[in-house]
């Protein structure tokens, strides 16, 4: 199971020197994209040059143009909405492919509902995985659902790989782990706490995580 730090204020950025040896995947958060651009990319890149590079675009709509300016600014992965029409998932897999990049299926859009992904749904040779989470401002309103957690069992049982975000913490991780989601996604939990090293290192160590380390071509990404 690999570790994704998940980056949504500018000074999370700060707390990423104190745990870049225990996270696998390192994310650019949509806020801080918004705010910074690809900037915020290259700095991630710059503080650390080693994990993976996810970058929460939410992509809808010109995947092609989106797709060149992230991946060619250093990111590895890229999200797009599992409710964009297939013409985006194509045209960012070709790009994605072209910079040896992989796209990310997002499915917040669709959070809460029996089917997360649409019938039929087709993804290109570049899809990586499916990322399942509760939204924040849902959780935000009042919503302690975990229906996100069971939605993990599904996503395997159509083959696919899955991230799972949303609200997971020391309380939560023992659920989380048992649905064993081959990434899992964790933002604040990290990064607003008081002391993230001491955080990180529990977690990490909780996962037992054999990927920590990997070279990002290796074994499970490929197959």
């Amino acid at each position: 199971m690999l570790l994704q730090l998940a980056l949504d204020k500018p000074q999370h950025f700060a707390v990423l020197s104190m745990v870049q040896d225990l996270v696998d995947i390192v994310e650019v958060g949509t806020p801080v994209l918004k705010r910074f651009g690809l900037s915020a990319i290259s700095t991630v890149r710059e503080l650390t040059p080693e994990p993976p590079i996810l970058v929460d675009t939410k992509t809808v709509d010109g995947g092609g143009l989106e797709a060149d300016m992230v991946f060619g600014a250093g990111a590895t992965f890229m999200t797009v909405l599992s409710s964009a029409s297939r013409a985006p998932h194509a045209a960012v897999g070709e790009h994605a492919t072209e910079h040896h990049g992989w796209v990310v299926v997002d499915t917040i859009t669709e959070s809460g509902k029996p089917d997360l992904l649409p019938p039929g749904a087709a993804f290109p040779a570049s899809f990586g995985y499916v990322a399942v989470h509760s939204p924040t401002d849902v959780r935000l309103a009042g919503d302690t659902s975990t229906g996100h957690v069971a939605a993990v069992a599904r996503m395997h049982a159509l083959g696919h790989r899955v991230s799972l975000a949303g609200g997971i913490g020391p309380k939560s991780l023992d659920a989380v782990i048992a649905a064993e989601p081959e990434v899992l996604v964790i933002g604040s939990a990290i990064t607003e706490a008081d002391n993230p090293r001491e955080v990180a290192e529990w977690i990490h160590d909780r996962l037992k995580n054999p990927g920590h380390g990997w070279p990002w071509d290796a074994n499970w990404m490929s197959s």
